[in-house]
C-alpha cells in the first residue's frame, strides 16, 4: 500500500487527478514513505475543491498500520476533521507510536497539508484472541444488490457533465436500497450495498482501509434524508450543506471490501446544527464486520 520516495522526489500538480489512468480503490488508499513514521497520499475531491473525507480517514489509518507488526489488525479507529483538505498538494501523514504492548498497539496520526493540520486519527490494533463471547444481532432483511441499481451508472448517465463523484464512481459500487421517504422523531435509515468495483489485494489493513473510505460515502447525508434524497439518486439541487465533524470506526471481525457490504444506517438524532449518525456493516451471509458513528454538520441552504 506504499512505496518509499523521499519528500523532495514529490511535485505538486497544477490540479488534482487520478492516480493512474484507470485507478481502482488501492490506489486511492496508496501513500508514500519518506521517513519511518511519516507518509505522502493524495486525494480526489469529495466536493468540488475538497477532499474526501474518507479518503483522508482512510490514508490516516493506513499510515498508522505501516508502522505496527504484523498480525496485528486494526480493531478501532476515531478521527476529528480540523479543516478541508485541499486538492494541489500532497497530504502528509505524521504517526506517533504511543504504545506496543503485549497484545494492543496504539497509534496517534496527524494529516497536515501546508502546515496546517486537516485530520488527526487515533487507531487501535490488537493481535486475535480465539478466546471470549461470540454473538452478533442480525443483519437487516433488504433486497439482494443484484436487484438494486448502481447509484453512480444511474447518476453518471444523468447528468455526465457533473464529475464531482467522478473518482468514487470509478472505483466503488453504490447501490441504494429503496426505502420510504422522509424521517421523523425515530429519526431517518437507508441501507446500501457497497463493494470496490474491481478486485484488491489479499491484505488485511488494505480491506480496513477500503471499507473506511466506503464507511464516509453516505453515512454524512443520512441525516439529512428528512430534506432530501441521498446523492447521486437526487435529481435537483442539494438544500442541505453537510461536513463531517469527526468520524469512528470499530472493525469486529475481518472483512473483504471487494465483495458485497450492506452498510445499514440511521440518523437518531439531529439538532443544533449536527446530525448524528451511525451504521453497521454486513456480509452478505449475515456476518456482521464493522459498526460505524460520524457528527455531521447539518444546516438548511439560503433558498434564495
Amino acid at each position: 500500500m506504499y512505496r518509499s520516495r523521499s519528500a523532495e522526489d514529490v511535485r505538486a500538480p497544477a490540479e488534482a487527478a487520478p492516480p493512474s489512468p484507470s485507478p481502482d480503490l488501492a490506489d486511492f488508499l496508496r501513500l508514500e514513505r519518506t521517513e519511518a513514521d511519516r507518509f505522502l497520499g493524495w486525494c480526489h475531491a469529495g466536493v468540488p475543491g475538497q477532499a474526501f473525507g474518507g479518503q483522508v480517514v482512510a490514508q490516516s489509518l493506513a499510515a498508522a498500520g505501516h508502522t505496527v507488526e504484523a498480525g496485528r489488525p486494526v480493531h478501532s479507529l476515531h478521527g476529528y476533521f480540523v479543516r478541508p483538505g485541499g486538492l494541489r498538494d500532497p497530504l502528509a501523514y505524521e504517526v506517533e507510536r504511543l504504545r506496543d504492548g503485549g497484545r494492543y498497539s496504539s497509534r496517534r496520526v496527524t494529516a497536515i497539508q501546508n502546515g496546517e493540520v486537516v485530520f488527526t486519527l487515533s487507531a487501535s490494533f490488537k493481535r486475535p484472541d480465539a478466546e471470549g463471547v461470540e454473538r452478533a444481532p442480525t443483519m437487516p432483511v433488504v433486497p439482494p444488490p443484484e436487484d438494486v441499481p448502481d447509484a453512480f451508472e444511474a447518476w453518471a448517465a444523468r447528468s455526465p457533465e457533473q464529475h464531482s463523484l467522478a473518482g468514487h464512481a470509478q472505483v466503488v459500487s453504490m447501490r441504494v436500497v429503496p426505502g420510504p421517504p422522509g424521517g421523523g422523531r425515530r429519526g431517518t435509515r437507508q441501507n446500501v450495498w457497497f463493494r470496490a468495483l474491481r478486485p484488491l489485494p489479499d491484505e488485511q489493513l488494505l480491506h480496513a482501509c477500503a471499507l473506511t473510505y466506503l464507511s464516509d460515502l453516505s453515512l454524512g447525508p443520512t441525516a439529512a434524508l428528512d430534506f432530501e434524497t441521498l446523492y447521486p439518486l437526487r435529481t435537483g439541487p442539494s438544500t442541505v450543506s453537510l461536513a463531517s465533524l469527526d468520524h469512528a470506526i470499530w472493525f469486529h471481525r475481518p472483512v473483504r471490501a471487494d465483495e458485497w457490504l450492506l452498510f445499514a444506517q440511521r440518523s437518531p438524532s439531529a439538532g443544533d446544527g449536527r446530525g448524528f449518525n451511525t451504521g453497521d456493516f454486513w456480509t452478505r451471509d449475515g456476518t456482521l464486520v464493522a459498526s460505524v458513528a460520524q457528527e455531521t454538520a447539518l444546516r438548511r441552504r439560503d433558498p434564495r
